[in-house]
């Protein structure tokens, strides 16, 4: 995995690494079990300091993204965090697993739902909704995405609202919310966990960063404004040259046309001023936006009686 670090950011080399490792665990850019750059090894490359390593290098552990082995290294944790195996989350899986399965080899869910119960069982069946009706996610910012993906009708709730969640919708969060969610909804209902986008692929059309260039970023998701302020500045871009709008402020657009473009998401893209170039970032990976519509395709197969 690539990194970036600026000196003189607002946002500290430590975060800077914290929040680079923890987006490329979620992408999968960092596999479960790979080997991070040693301390030593990754202060010298960058001239950071090693101490600063050592506290990113901590905090991912406080916070269960990675694990120290005594002699060997730091690695990347066997599961995300909130992500641990529990007898429910392992029928979970395997059940979600035998229907992806069943997807790829084009078995239809007719066949699935008719076969034996012994093979796929009436817990399996509960899992399918027949009928889907609406998806839910935690937030508008992923709802509009999977809106983007599927046909389907998409909706957003809290994760305390997913226990609400009624038959014929399917709950989709991100990996770090898996398990909280999970806690929260009817025994036997399915969640769908999507992966989130490499950044450093997402950047690789724009580096290295342009000198001069005034560049904006927009949301109304202060996440997405925290997490652009400590990649951009890591990628090169100069805290100078940015300009940070929370769209649910009043008067947030004003500034923007005298930017080169503005990075946003797709919610905030649609209300910018005339004439701004928007670069709409996606945060579903394509791998993940791929499997909504393969599942949407498995879930509208008609049942023939």
């Amino acid at each position: 995995m690539q990194f970036w670090f600026a000196r003189g950011s607002e946002v500290s080399i430590r975060e800077q690494l914290v929040t680079q490792v923890v987006l490329g665990i979620l992408s999968d850019d960092l596999a479960p079990g790979q080997r991070l750059p040693a301390r030593g090894d990754l202060a010298r490359r960058f001239h950071v300091h090693p101490n600063t390593v050592s506290a990113g290098y901590r905090q991912l552990e406080r916070e269960r993204w990675v694990e120290f082995r005594r002699g060997s290294g730091v690695y990347v944790r066997a599961s995300k965090p909130e992500t641990s195996a529990t007898p429910a989350l392992a029928l979970d899986q395997t059940i979600a697993r035998l229907f992806r399965a069943a997807q790829k080899l084009g078995v239809s869910l007719p066949a699935l739902r008719s076969a034996p119960a012994a093979v796929a069982g009436d817990a399996a069946s509960r899992t399918i909704f027949c009928s889907l009706s609406r998806m839910k996610s935690c937030g508008a910012f992923l709802a509009a995405e999977i809106a983007r993906a599927v046909t389907l009708p998409v909706e957003s709730c809290s994760p305390q609202d997913c226990s609400k969640n009624q038959e014929g919708g399917i709950p989709v969060v991100l990996p770090n919310r898996a398990a909280a969610v999970r806690k929260l909804l009817p025994a036997g209902t399915e969640l769908l966990t999507l992966q989130v986008r490499s950044v450093p692929a997402s950047l690789a059309a724009f580096l290295p960063a342009p000198s001069g260039a005034l560049v904006g970023v927009a949301s109304r998701w202060p996440e997405f404004l925290k997490v652009a302020r400590a990649v951009l500045n890591a990628a090169g871009f100069h805290p100078d040259s940015l300009v940070f709008r929370d769209a649910r402020e009043a008067n947030w657009q004003r500034g923007l046309k005298q930017t080169a473009a503005v990075v946003c998401n797709f919610l905030t893209a649609a209300d910018l001023p005339p004439g701004c170039r928007a670069i709409p970032f996606s945060l579903l990976s394509e791998s993940s936006i791929a499997e909504l519509r393969r599942y949407e395709a498995f879930i509208r197969q008609p049942i023939v009686p």
